[in-house]
């Protein structure tokens, strides 16, 4: 019989981290209390605002989204740095739920970001929600980075897509944690959906058409977004082998594996199946007995 009480640990990977609010809304219905939240990437995301008291408001929203509605919140840029500003995004989220303070959450929060330029973790345990997540998404050669005085950040991911050595570990309570970045094959189900990203990518082709007719230099850059799916299938494989080795070296009580081919990066208009996705995964890993856990016979590690 596992505790009631959780430490939730929230992995990144892109629009994937939409099953984090269906692994969440099935902690909060079997009569789980979530004592302690750390995210990276859209774990942050998905965590801070879960800690904010918005995520129906949240989830309501990102439901609502088409894939006209997606493609709209990207402010694309060919900066060197980034193909997407951010901001955009960010702000219709903060039209709706308003900027907070994470010291004044009654479920204790860190955000976990990555300083390029000086080699290190940031976490954020304080201060501003939008601050801390805008840095924590930032994914490299995407998202434009976030600069604070000497500091470049960028996704958590880089160094930490699964932060287990952050979160605190009472006795008693459970680390449950959820990894986006699964090597798990493929359902038919999802095969299904990904025949969705078609329309999607030929969405982005007319972008890249309507860009190259108002600037005519653009070629080089437009030649640089072609390599985007590259990137994000290279930055997923990479968080995959450090997610494992984490979860080697830390042993959640409950993993909750998401696999990392299910969604891509920018498929918000998936919502509702990448949640029911996250729902499914969270009762099939805490039915499904895994591993004993060193030096706790009495509690096991589950996983799909």
């Amino acid at each position: 019989m596992l505790s009631k009480n959780v430490r939730l640990v929230l992995g990144s990977g892109g629009a994937r981290g939409m099953a984090h609010i269906g692994v969440v809304e099935s902690l909060e219905k079997e009569g789980y209390r979530i004592r302690e939240v750390v995210g990276c990437s859209m774990g942050a995301v998905v965590g801070g605002i879960y800690c904010a008291g918005y995520l129906d408001e949240y989830k309501h929203w990102l439901v609502s989204l088409t894939k006209l509605d997606v493609f709209r919140l990207l402010d694309f840029t060919f900066s060197s740095q980034g193909f997407v500003k951010g901001e955009r995004v960010f702000k219709a989220i903060e039209n709706f739920i308003g900027d907070h303070r994470i010291e004044n959450f009654s479920i204790p929060f860190t955000a976990v970001a990555a300083d390029v330029a000086n080699k290190r973790e940031v976490h954020y345990k304080t201060g501003s929600l939008f601050k801390a997540l805008r840095a924590s998404i930032a994914i490299p050669t995407v998202f434009t980075p976030v600069i604070e005085g000497r500091s470049q950040l960028v996704d958590g991911g880089v160094l930490n897509p699964l932060p287990l050595n952050l979160v605190t570990r009472e006795p008693g309570d459970i680390v449950v944690a959820v990894n986006l970045n699964a090597n798990l094959p493929v359902t038919r189900e999802t095969q299904v959906l990904n025949k969705e990203k078609a329309a999607y990518l030929k969405m982005l082709d007319a972008f890249r058409a309507q860009f190259l007719k108002v600037d005519s230099k653009a070629e080089e850059k437009i030649e640089q977004f072609g390599f985007f799916d590259l990137v994000t299938k290279s930055y997923d494989l990479t968080q995959e082998r450090v997610t494992e080795l984490m979860i080697k070296l830390y042993q959640p009580d409950v993993v909750v594996n998401i696999p990392r081919d299910s969604c891509g990066v920018f498929e918000f208009y998936r919502a509702n199946e990448v949640i029911e996705l996250g729902r499914k995964a969270f009762y099939q890993a805490i039915e499904t007995p895994h591993v004993s856990r060193v030096g706790s016979p009495d509690i096991t590690i589950r996983q799909i």
